[in-house]
């Protein structure tokens, strides 16, 4: 007899009560409605298609570019007793056989595999064979190529409308703008879908932005004051950068790990198995770490330079307290950021449409950073999405920044861009404002202009912090030529004359302390932590057992609720949060064992 959802959620996944719209979707699902999907990461998207694909007959397929996290997800299927499998280029040609040979017999009930894999005519030859329950296209924004992780693969999987026109489709993602959501309507054929556009907001995460003064310093300061025992990531713009970060890291006592494209295939493979599998790690990465990474505690999320669009910060920094416990975003950026993304982007072989597009995203991007009202309505805004009052939760809530008249300072400024001749970048600008004597400057006979030395009363910080102000706000131009030279543009003209006033924003450079204990163990009473302990060492054994990250066990949450309602026999096992049929059989003996031990040693 077919089970129903709820009974699937319950017995399975051992959750009590589905969350927003995950009740309509899998409906939806089940009916054999094709259906888009926008939910913020932690929000539930897996179990819109794993709970249907268990209703309906036949196997689901779920389409993933995750390729280094399919084993893992497989796993954690598997722990809570479902029949998993997947298809990639890590297979041996036994182990693809004998994958296949279990399709046949109707031995797996969800199928991962990856985009590339799926278009072959061999793999499309397999599926036809087969019942096919569903199809689920994780990460749909990849097939977008407005969108930050474009995906060449997945702009063929328009195939499956062609090819199973009779089997329903999902398409899930935590990040699309309209434009986006648009593309990924129009390059799946899923005009008929039914959306589920679930809200943006992730009111655990705490947004700060910084300017960045001494970046290693601040990152030091906020990773010992804030972060001690967490695990985290640090997103850098270049390769070489992130190994000197994680370097230093290293030789000042962190347990950091490097990850970018240009490491070979298995030490990035043996760098993420750490990342998920062990306790304190920060991994130091450029955007090629992230996508998918389910490690429910990463506490923290700190970006040492500029993302270049508001899509990439918002996934990027939603990989933090996927668990709903309190984490918190650091992002540092200064005007260099700037100059190399707008270089970057003027060498880029994309369409002149193409980069007319990313330039509007960066401005975006720059926006969220120079803006003095609440970060989070702005950026929940960005995507469509509403907050009726401030968040109380970003650094401008917690300490609101300050403003002051700058019309007069940013008058000396964009003159003596002009008079400059519009060919140098900042730093030159700013020895002129402020009068220095350098040899650039007498060679160029600038100590001689009008603009030279009015700005001494204003220190460097100041000056820079000024002019990454009025390019963020399109006041002034970066010339993509290499040299970063500073241009005016029209807009700019009311200010240079005079005529409009302005305001900026004044830098203070104060930290900003979380409002919240970052770290869980902190939050634990003190009388409990012995207990809280013994659960995780508990769970670490079996985790190391089964060859599993610790949180496919359990997670935290979990650990938690026992810690808190102390079950001492499966029936009250069975009513904690996460534990379904499965683990309550496999596991349930040996947490019962620590809880009783704690229970009966009082």
């Amino acid at each position: 007899m077919m089970k129903a959802p709820l009974q699937i959620l319950n017995s399975t996944f051992g959750y009590h009560e589905f969350r927003g719209p995950q009740a309509a979707v899998i409906e939806a699902l089940v009916a054999g409605d094709d259906v888009l999907v926008l939910m913020p990461t932690g929000g539930g998207k897996s179990l819109c298609y794993q709970i249907p694909a268990l209703v309906r007959e036949g196997v689901g397929i779920v389409i993933s570019p995750l390729i280094a996290l399919m084993q893992d997800q497989v796993s954690a299927l598997r722990e809570l007793g479902v029949k998993a499998g997947f298809l990639n280029s890590t297979l041996s040609s036994q182990e693809w056989w004998q994958t296949e040979s279990a399709l046949q017999r109707g031995e797996i009930d969800l199928l991962y595999i990856a985009p590339e894999r799926l278009i072959q005519p061999r793999t499309l030859e397999l599926l036809h064979s087969l019942k096919i329950s569903l199809f689920a296209i994780d990460e749909a924004h990849c097939v977008s190529q407005w969108g930050h992780d474009f995906r060449s693969d997945y702009l063929k999987l328009e195939l499956l409308h062609r090819e199973f026109p009779q089997v329903p489709r999902i398409a899930l993602t935590a990040t699309a703008d309209l434009r986006t959501r648009d593309e990924i309507v129009a390059r799946l054929q899923l005009h008929n879908a039914q959306q589920f556009i679930s809200g943006f907001d992730r009111p655990n995460i705490q947004y700060r932005i910084a300017q960045k003064n001494n970046p290693k310093i601040q990152l030091m300061r906020f990773l010992r004051e804030e972060q001690a025992g967490n695990s985290g990531i640090v997103y850098c713009m270049s390769r070489n950068k992130v190994e000197q970060i994680a370097e230093w890291l290293c030789s000042e006592g962190f347990t950091a790990l490097p990850y970018h494209a240009g490491l070979a295939a298995q030490m990035r493979q043996q760098h993420q198995e750490r990342f998920l599998r062990e306790d304190n790690i920060i991994m130091v990465a450029t955007i090629a770490f992230g996508m998918g990474i389910d490690k429910p505690d990463v506490r923290f999320v700190a970006h040492l330079d500029l993302p270049k669009s508001i899509e990439a910060y918002y996934q990027e920094t939603g990989r933090a307290g996927r668990d709903g416990e309190a984490a918190t975003t650091l992002l540092l950026y200064g005007l260099e950021d700037v100059v190399k993304l707008r270089q970057m982007m003027a060498q880029s072989e994309g369409s002149e449409e193409f980069k007319r597009n990313e330039q509007q995203r960066l401005n975006a991007m720059l926006g969220l950073c120079e803006i003095t009202s609440c970060r989070r309505q702005s950026l929940l805004r960005y995507f469509g999405d509403n907050l009726a009052q401030n968040c109380g939760n970003c650094d401008c809530c917690l300490t609101p920044p300050q403003t002051w008249d700058a019309t007069e300072a940013v008058q000396m400024a964009l003159s003596c861009v002009y008079r400059t001749g519009q060919r140098f970048g900042a730093g030159h600008v700013i020895d002129v404002l402020r009068g220095s004597n350098n040899e650039k400057i007498l060679s160029f006979n600038h100590h001689t202009l009008s603009t030279y030395g009015i700005g001494k009363q204003l220190s460097v910080d100041e000056w820079k912090a000024i002019i990454r102000q009025l390019v963020a706000r399109g006041l002034l131009d970066v010339n993509s030529d290499g040299f970063g030279g500073l241009l005016l543009n029209e807009s700019c003209r009311p200010y240079l004359r005079g005529e409009e006033k302005i305001h900026l924003r004044r830098e203070i450079k104060l930290a900003v302390s979380s409002p919240r204990r970052a770290n869980l163990s902190q939050a634990i009473d003190a009388q409990d932590q012995s207990l809280w302990s013994a659960l995780r060492a508990c769970r670490k054994r079996l985790a190391e057992e089964q060859g599993v990250p610790p949180y496919v066990i359990f997670h935290d949450a979990t650990l938690r609720e026992m810690l808190e309602f102390r079950p001492l026999t499966p029936e009250q096992l069975r009513t904690i949060t996460g534990v379904g049929d499965s683990k309550l059989k496999r596991f349930g003996e040996e947490f019962l064992a620590v809880l009783r031990e704690a229970e009966y040693s009082v």
